[in-house]
């Protein structure tokens, strides 16, 4: 039998959860559209929507939180920020962001032009409307075996280096401002990249003068998995992992939600110095000063902090265990989900446990209203409703995971909460055959997952 490793924290504070009734979560649930998005967090016992900034901080983070220096300009928490930034993932210039999705804005808006292409290894919602907005089209080059759940392999998140080449020989170098490589790939599972793919990406990329930038939300988790799984790196530091991995990238976005173990922040990095210029002029526009880019002199000092703490081997090793225990349990129990389990969540294959269900149904929607309803956790989806429609044909989008993300947040849950929500999932799958599929009755023009409204299909 395989052993977890134990916490590596003491627990100083608790928060006690409010517990639902059954027919109390009916009433929720119906009240929220059939949307976990759209629950009152209080009404969650055990919270699975997201690891983005839902993290419990350390000591030491909450203690740097009281020197944070709030000055509107060359705050020293700035200064201790941006040096750990470049220490960690040695890029030479560093913007702050009030999180991920504000250093992808900068990034798209600043190299895209319309009719160009962006390949990357599988999209991500934020990501790929950024792109769309500024006028690119995703291409996604990810190899094939990432989208079948049922596939076992150490390093599902890997590009193709074929589907890549295609992609430049079709539409030519000229209209590819970058590739997008993310480590580890969110709606593929949580899979990590190998080193030696992004080292084989980064020598494609130069043959041709293409840019690679990296989603480096994850890229604690991404340096855990090549310590652990490739050849050559049992013996390295998580950090030296880290460094290595980012030597290969022209600079990255970062959501200092996820592996910087904070409730807030990210950052733009990049080595280009006429990028940066322009980059600076932009942060000014969309985020504030280029010392502090939407973040609190606090929130930089807990982000810098946060960032050290996750290259502690304990610390990321029990993180990804701690995911892995969930799926193994269901594994277990015959429950299909995706295969290997990784980094941040255990993903349901919606498609598997409700066959019944057609895809335009909304089988991944239907399963996690009905997880909340039988046991009180809020959970994600990650399929058709996410997706979201062809901006030409109108048709929705159908990707081959339809899933369900329990998506785990950092030293927030025991293996008993654990044990709760497998327990939950386990009943749940042996009545799966009386769920019925769900329908939109509210839809939003755009990332409609998060407030779209839902009801039973006829």
């Amino acid at each position: 039998m395989k052993n977890y490793p134990a916490e590596p924290y003491r627990i100083k504070v608790v928060e006690v959860p409010n517990i639902l009734t059954r027919q109390e979560r009916v009433e929720a649930m119906k009240e929220a559209g059939y949307n976990t998005f759209l629950l009152k967090s209080e009404d969650c016992y055990i919270d699975f929507l997201t690891d983005s900034g839902t993290n419990a901080m350390s000591d030491r983070q909450w203690a740097g939180m009281m020197i944070g220096d709030e000055a509107y300009a060359g705050s020293r928490n700035w200064f201790h920020f941006e040096s750990v930034v470049k220490d960690t993932f040695g890029f030479k210039h560093v913007l702050p962001t009030h999180q991920g999705r504000g250093a992808e804005n900068i990034l798209s808006t600043l190299l895209i032009k319309p009719g160009d292409y962006v390949p990357g290894n599988m999209y991500f919602t934020t990501t790929r409307y950024h792109q769309e907005a500024n006028g690119a089209t995703f291409k996604d080059i990810i190899i094939d075996e990432a989208h079948d759940p049922e596939i076992d392999l150490p390093f599902k998140g890997n590009i193709d280096l074929n589907k890549l080449q295609a992609v430049i020989d079709e539409v030519g170098a000229d209209k590819i401002p970058y590739v997008c490589l993310a480590v580890t790939v969110n709606l593929a599972g949580g899979q990590p990249v190998s080193m030696a793919n992004m080292r084989q990406v980064r020598e494609l990329c130069d043959k041709h003068g293409i840019k690679v930038f990296y989603d480096a939300t994850r890229y604690a988790e991404n340096a855990y998995f090549i310590k652990t799984r490739e050849e050559g790196y049992a013996d390295k530091t998580i950090k030296a992992i880290i460094k290595e991995m980012f030597s290969y990238a022209d600079g990255a976005t970062m959501s200092g939600k996820k592996d910087g173990i904070v409730n807030m922040g990210g950052f733009l990095a990049m080595n280009d110095d006429d990028m940066y210029t322009r980059s600076r002029e932009m942060v000014v526009v969309f985020e504030g000063m280029p010392s502090y880019g939407g973040m609190s002199g606090r929130d930089m000092e807990a982000f810098a902090i946060g960032i050290t703490e996750s290259c502690r081997f304990e610390y990321i090793q029990h993180r990804v265990e701690q995911v892995a225990y969930l799926g193994d349990k269901l594994i277990a129990a015959g429950v299909p989900v995706v295969k290997p389990i990784g980094g941040h969540g255990v993903f349901l294959d919606a498609r598997a446990f409700l066959p019944h269900l057609e895809q335009e149904q909304l089988p991944a929607q239907t399963l996690a209203a009905h997880l909340y309803i039988e046991s009180g956790v809020r959970s994600m989806e990650r399929g058709v409703v996410s997706a979201g429609r062809d901006k030409i044909t109108g048709e929705n989008h159908k990707p081959k995971l339809e899933t369900v993300r329990l998506t785990i947040p950092r030293r927030v849950y025991t293996y008993a909460h654990m044990d709760v929500c497998a327990e939950a999932i386990i009943e749940l799958y042996k009545n799966r055959s009386s769920i019925r599929g769900l329908k939109f009755v509210y839809e939003p023009p755009m990332l409609r997952f998060f407030n779209a409204k839902f009801d039973y299909c006829d």
